[in-house]
């Protein structure tokens, strides 16, 4: 597939130098989609922590989210000196009126970050209304309000897989998406390229596998499997797989908006290198310790077959429009997933500031301090 043609390719004189990239003013309204979600929450930490920040207008799914929504800005409240005026719209992201009300009034002293998606749903069909319905409404509606900067929250599954162990996904890559997520996430891009046609000043950000604070369970169940020697290593564990820490992506994402040259442009948003697979389980594994857990050896190392044979049910399971996580999530780790950060650095300023070790222990504690067995 061909590669997302919107963006402008970078040539090498248009790289600005960190120490001179122009960055716009805050907004007088930031509006966030899934702002309930993993990364979400560690974005508008970040906003409500910055008082400078005037208005912040929040996406719930319905009233039992905007009151978890409405604790999580109370709490915070409590320990800040000041914070932004907060408003929250329920609304489902799929239907088309909700992107209009989410908008309404709103104009070119706004910037949106959508970070809302759906990544492990029960069946095939919730990735395409939430991942390219939701985008697309929203995209159209941005556009229309003549929004200053949108922001699209998207991954590396619109781009599939590295070919092996030492291929590395550069700045553009052709679309070549992996099953349903990867489909429904390339629409999205595609959705947003269509608003960006029509005037939108958007630009994406491709964040690979994610840490740290406001980790969902699943990530949870990751800490016990690996403190249990229990992690289903492939082979050796030579795939690489970039990460990144949740804060260092909420860096990246904040560049993205406030940086001007960014238009029409996407962004690998990683920690600095890739890892191993085994050094990832590696370096969690004493992280667990460093905070105080036992932690047993590594002891599930599967046959590169039981990779590929649990992507091939995951493919047919797909193909009937029924989603397994734990399926998909072993098909999937047989892959190297690995991608380069230098033009996000080199055109936004864009520099990871927490590496694996330190990321995980910040992760670790955060699951430990909010009562989370491990």
């Amino acid at each position: 597939m061909p590669a997302a043609s919107w963006m402008r390719v970078a040539a090498v004189g248009d790289q600005l130098d960190r120490g001179t990239i122009e960055r716009w003013a805050l907004p007088n309204t930031t509006v966030v989609t899934g702002a309930v979600g993993w990364l979400g929450r560690a974005l508008l930490h970040r906003l409500l922590g910055d008082p400078q920040r005037a208005r912040l207008r929040l996406l719930a799914q319905n009233t039992s989210e905007a009151a978890e929504l409405q604790r999580f800005v109370d709490d915070h409240a409590m320990n800040a000196r000041e914070q932004p005026v907060v408003e929250i719209v329920v609304g489902d992201v799929a239907k088309a009126n909700t992107a209009a009300r989410l908008l309404h009034q709103l104009g070119h002293d706004t910037d949106v970050v959508h970070t809302a998606g759906v990544i492990h749903p029960r069946r095939v069909r919730e990735f395409y209304e939430v991942n390219s319905n939701g985008t697309r409404h929203l995209a159209v509606a941005a556009a229309d309000r003549g929004v200053r900067r949108f922001v699209h929250i998207s991954s590396n599954s619109p781009f599939g897989t590295n070919a092996d162990t030492g291929d590395t996904f550069r700045g553009d890559e052709p679309f070549n998406p992996y099953l349903g997520y990867g489909k429904s996430k390339m629409a999205g891009e595609l959705a947003i390229g269509e608003a960006a046609a029509a005037g939108l000043d958007a630009t994406i950000v491709r964040p690979p596998w994610f840490y740290g604070p406001f980790q969902p369970p699943r990530q949870t169940t990751f800490f016990r499997l690996i403190r249990g020697g229990k992690f289903p290593v492939i082979g050796s564990g030579d795939q690489r797989r970039s990460m990144v820490f949740v804060d260092n992506l909420v860096d990246g994402i904040l560049c993205a908006e406030l940086t001007p040259a960014a238009r029409g442009k996407g962004y690998w948003i990683a920690d600095q290198r890739a890892y191993t697979v085994a050094e990832i389980v590696d370096t969690v594994g004493r992280a667990l310790v460093d905070e105080g857990l036992a932690v047993k050896p590594p002891a599930t190392h599967l046959p590169p077959v039981a990779s590929r044979i649990a992507e091939i049910g995951d493919r047919i399971l797909q193909g009937i429009g029924v989603y397994q996580q734990q399926l998909h999530v072993l098909g999937e780790m047989g892959h190297t997933i690995a991608v380069d950060i230098s033009r996000a650095t080199a055109e936004i300023g864009y520099v990871p500031k927490v590496a694996l070790h330190e990321g995980m222990r910040r992760s670790i504690r955060w699951c430990l301090d909010h009562g989370l067995e491990l």
